[in-house]
Formats: structure tokens, sequence, C-alpha cells
């Protein structure tokens, strides 16, 4: 499947580890959620990304946007992330289906055993993913990754978001038509 700007997303609704759930239906802000799809444990790159993002989470929710940092990892390994991370007011989804993460557009990949942290990469994994999702459910800003490096910077995402709420500046790229 493959994500267009401007039209629905696949349903999303899974467990958080601080308890209850995030469903994408009910739960996204004002201007939206952010969707940030990290790798998992096993993931340095991760961990510092998600360090980072707790620092900014106030910003986001100055701006009406929900933020949910999302894996297929299993609750117990979410859970080290969580603590790992030290982030209680973060939204750390954990359950995320391989399936569902091909039905978001996501990479998957085979795990290369221990990393460089000494922690096991999982049999199958999705690779990073940052997308910015309207109220109304349809696809505004997608950034998918086949590799760990290089991800969007947070303070460029929130310059983004304020540049579009500011201007009402429309989703691009949704273009489907013969070129």
């Amino acid at each position: 499947m493959t994500l267009m700007p401007r039209e629905r997303t696949p349903d999303l609704s899974l467990p958080l580890t601080s308890g209850g759930r995030f469903d994408l239906s009910k739960d996204a802000g004002p201007h939206g959620a952010m969707l940030l799809f990290y790798r998992g444990l096993h993931c340095p790159l991760c961990a510092k990304q998600l360090t980072e993002l707790a620092t900014l989470l106030p910003e986001f929710d100055k701006r009406g946007v929900t933020v949910v940092a999302i894996s297929s990892d299993g609750e117990d390994r979410a859970g080290e992330m969580a603590k790992s991370v030290d982030a209680p007011a973060m939204n750390i989804a954990y359950d995320f289906a391989l399936s569902e993460a091909r039905d978001w557009g996501l990479y998957i990949s085979t795990s290369r055993g221990k990393t460089s942290i000494g922690i096991e990469e999982p049999d199958l994994f999705h690779e990073p993913g940052l997308m910015l999702v309207k109220p109304d459910r349809s696809l505004y800003y997608l950034s998918i990754q086949t590799m760990p490096f290089a991800r969007p910077k947070f303070e460029d995402i929130l310059g983004a978001i304020d540049f579009a709420i500011e201007k009402d500046y429309p989703a691009r790229g949704h273009y489907a038509g013969a070129v």
C-alpha cells in the first residue's frame, strides 16, 4: 500500500507502556498527531531520538499535536525503552504488527544479531518513519527510511508545523495522475 498525502491513513490503535491505548481516531490533538515509528529497544539511535523528543514534547503540546512513539517491540522491550529514555510524559506504543507496518509504508529489516549496545535485534522489525496526520486522519507529512541514520530533526518539524498552521499550508505530493 502506498500512503498518499491528503488521503486517509490506516487505522491505528495500540497499547501504551504507561497503560491504556493510543487510538489515532480519538487521540489526535487539535492539529493532529505526530507518529514516530522507531526500530525498537535494540537501536541506540532510536533511544537517542526518543530522548531528544522527550525534551520537546511541551512544544508539540503547545501546537496541539499529539506525539506517539511506536515500535513492533512487545510490552517488555517497549517498557525497557521507556525506562531508558526516562520520558514519563511520552506516549510509547508497542505491539505494532509488521503487517500493519507494511500498510503504513514502512520498510522491514532482518536481524543482524546483537547491536553495538549488546541487545539482540528481533528476527524482523520495521525501519524508522515519521508522519504528521491531521485530525481527520489524512496524511500531511511523511518521512520513511530504509536505514537508521539521518532522521528528520524535531526542530525542523516544529517549524514546519508552525508554518503550516500560520499559512494553512496544504499537504503536498498528492498528485497521482499521469506524468
